[in-house]
């Protein structure tokens, strides 16, 4: 189970087939693992061995995609970080990463230079710039790179439960952590999704989402598993998005609910263009009824939607299954199980809303360097979501919300996402998140927040009327509608509801 071999083998089996593709470039097996092997040997030139920390500030790109396969050929971990860090963020978790080695382009030098002092464990031959020769105290990428050799590399055993990567889960608040991901644990992402999303090696996967959070190996792994194509976008626009699909004939597609609002909202949106499609999956938070329901009359047959956590737990809504289940998020992969538990870990009956325990095949070894952490989120061999759910005679799950989305208005528990699937039905509303906020009476009372189709087209307190007449009990009446142009999003495209809060909370005080 070495995740570098795997490029290898294509090449070996499927040289002349298509298997990246990034803007203008476009790459065989045989030129992708050539290319790969280069960086490799460049790593190891450097000094870099196995079990070393190579980290990654880059938007997406065919640097930071080679890295994580050329890191994988000789054992070093690769420790990829959201190009939206601050300084401070950067430096405490590059240190609590125990990064040996930073690749990043221009855009970061600054950032860099200004915390570069106290990144001690990072040699100052050590820091690559993709995308400039000459920057002074930084080597060039691709320099290093074309003078390396394109042969594999060679005398390093990599073992199935060495780590390939840290993904780190939070940098801006909070503590640190960094989930550790093996090589045999990036296999079974292959193999799990790959029969999940029924994938071939004539697949063509599209990700238009950032490649350093790990919901992008769940489209990732599976297409490099199987030796399809996979093209990635720099970013995510509705209008190219669907052309792309077009010109490429592409098969699988995943996105956050967010875009597939915009793709059905584009003016070249139309299911002749998209009819290559076999796949569309919806992951990140929860798509809406209303939404779905859309997506399916343009598009039917087509989607899926993943329930899961970086820690390592999944569930998945099959195509086939939609038609019958459409609330739910399907139920767990094959070598997956799952438990419904109440505050004291006792099993709950069917129907019964508990925390969501899962473990399988995927499982974190544990956060880096945090055995209290780790000890808190897996109990006994489960791991505890933090998520409320509950499933049905069948065995399918329903997500109900996150325990901290929770809104608790006068002791009675009120979940965002029922109301939002009444707002969304509203032929004003474009998008809509659903959070607390205070109440003197209640001490918390529902806001929704809400992005129109056409400004203007009706008053916050219309809105908030026709809400209030159509949830289905009083303690879901929301307190204000707050209207905004767009919503604040991380890199992964998720809804920031805390920043929204922030933000509706400035605006009383102005």
């Amino acid at each position: 189970m070495d995740i570098g071999s795997l490029f290898a083998r294509h090449a070996r089996y499927r040289p002349d087939n298509l298997a990246f593709v990034f803007e203008s470039e476009r790459l065989t097996w045989s030129e992708l693992n050539q290319s790969i092997n280069r960086l490799s040997n460049a790593l190891s030139a450097l000094g870099i061995q196995k079990g070393d920390k190579v980290a990654t500030i880059l938007p997406n790109c065919t640097e930071l995609f080679e890295t994580y396969w050329a890191a994988a050929k000789i054992g070093a971990v690769v420790v990829p970080f959201s190009t939206m860090l601050l300084e401070k963020a950067m430096k405490s978790l590059l240190q609590d990463a125990d990064a040996v080695l930073l690749i990043t382009s221009s855009a970061f030098v600054e950032s860099i230079n200004a915390i570069r002092a106290e990144l001690t464990g990072i040699a100052d031959d050590r820091f690559l710039l993709t995308d400039s020769s000459d920057t002074p105290g930084y080597q060039d990428y691709h320099g290093l790179k074309a003078a390396a050799a394109d042969t594999e590399p060679a005398g390093i055993q990599i073992e199935p439960d060495d780590p390939f990567n840290i993904m780190y889960s939070s940098g801006t608040t909070g503590l640190p952590k960094g989930i550790v991901h093996t090589h045999r644990i990036r296999a079974a992402y292959g193999t799990s999704f790959a029969s999940a999303y029924r994938m071939t090696p004539e697949s063509v996967t599209m990700h238009a989402g950032a490649i350093v959070f790990n919901g992008a190996f769940v489209d990732l792994m599976p297409t490099i598993f199987v030796g399809a194509t996979y093209i990635l976008l720099g970013q995510f626009d509705p209008v190219s998005y669907i052309d792309i699909i077009e010109q490429e004939q592409v098969t699988h597609v995943m996105m956050v609910p967010s875009q597939i609002i915009a793709l059905m909202n584009a003016p070249n949106f139309s299911p002749s263009a998209l009819q290559s499609l076999e796949m569309i999956l919806s992951l990140g938070a929860p798509l809406l009824r209303e939404h779905k329901e859309e997506l399916n009359r343009h598009l039917p047959g087509r989607f899926y939607e993943l329930y899961g956590l970086t820690e390592g737990f999944v569930t998945v809504l099959d195509k086939t299954d939609y038609a019958a289940k459409p609330d739910s998020v399907g139920v767990p992969p094959p070598f997956f199980d799952m438990r419904i538990v109440d505050e004291n870990d006792n099993d709950l009956a069917a129907g019964e809303v508990g925390e969501i325990c899962g473990r399988g095949p995927i499982l974190m070894p544990g956060y880096y360097k945090r055995p209290d952490l780790t000890a808190d989120a897996i109990r006994d061999g489960w791991l505890h979501s933090g998520d409320m759910g509950y499933v049905d005679e069948d065995g399918f799950l329903y997500l109900v919300d996150r325990k901290k989305d929770m809104i608790i208005s006068g002791g009675v528990n009120v979940y965002p996402r029922d109301i939002e699937e009444v707002v969304a039905r509203h032929p004003a509303v474009q998008e809509v998140a659903v959070f607390g906020i205070p109440h003197s009476k209640w001490g918390e009372s529902p806001l929704a927040a809400v992005i129109l189709f056409e400004p203007g087209s009706i008053l916050a307190e219309e809105l908030r009327d026709w809400i209030n007449a159509n949830v289905a009990a009083k303690f879901q009446r929301v307190q204000d509608v707050f209207i905004m142009d767009e919503f604040p999003r991380n890199v992964a495209g998720k809804t920031l509801k805390r920043v929204m809060r922030e933000d509706y909370r400035n605006r009383e005080k102005v």
